[in-house]
């Protein structure tokens, strides 16, 4: 079994990450954490915490990833939802026994260090969910 612990983050894809971010700190008055790239997932990203979560600004660093697909066919907005969960393993071992659609049978890298796998938006009504587990 697993637990969810909370929503980690909010995951919103955006054209310019400094423009974006200039909102979210200038704007609203909140504090960015430091940007990274994140090779494997074509991405920078740069979190901003808000209270118990997080709001994570994702800038594909490729025409081919998945950022700037999602951008392409929807346009700016919210792309995903993350869960925080105490033991990602169990976590998609448990879904997949459910017969929940996974995109990610095993653990990925995510920013931060996270390991991250993603649930498919059919089995969810929709949503992009992100299952992370941070150390």
């Amino acid at each position: 079994m697993f637990k969810v612990l909370k929503v980690d983050h909010i995951g919103i894809a955006v054209s310019n990450l400094e423009q974006a971010k200039k909102f979210y700190t200038e704007t609203l008055g909140m504090t960015a954490l430091g940007e990274e790239v994140v090779e494997q997932q074509k991405v920078k990203v740069c979190f901003i915490p808000c209270g118990d979560s997080e709001v994570e600004l994702l800038e594909s660093t490729s025409p081919e990833g998945p950022i700037a697909k999602f951008i392409e066919k929807n346009g700016e907005g919210i792309q995903h939802v993350a869960l925080r969960v105490d033991n990602i393993e169990n976590a998609l071992a448990d879904l997949k026994a459910k017969g929940v659609r996974l995109i990610d049978e095993q653990p990925r890298y995510g920013a931060g260090g996270a390991s991250i796998a993603f649930v498919h938006p059919k089995a969810t009504g929709g949503i992009l969910l992100e299952l992370s587990q941070r150390k």
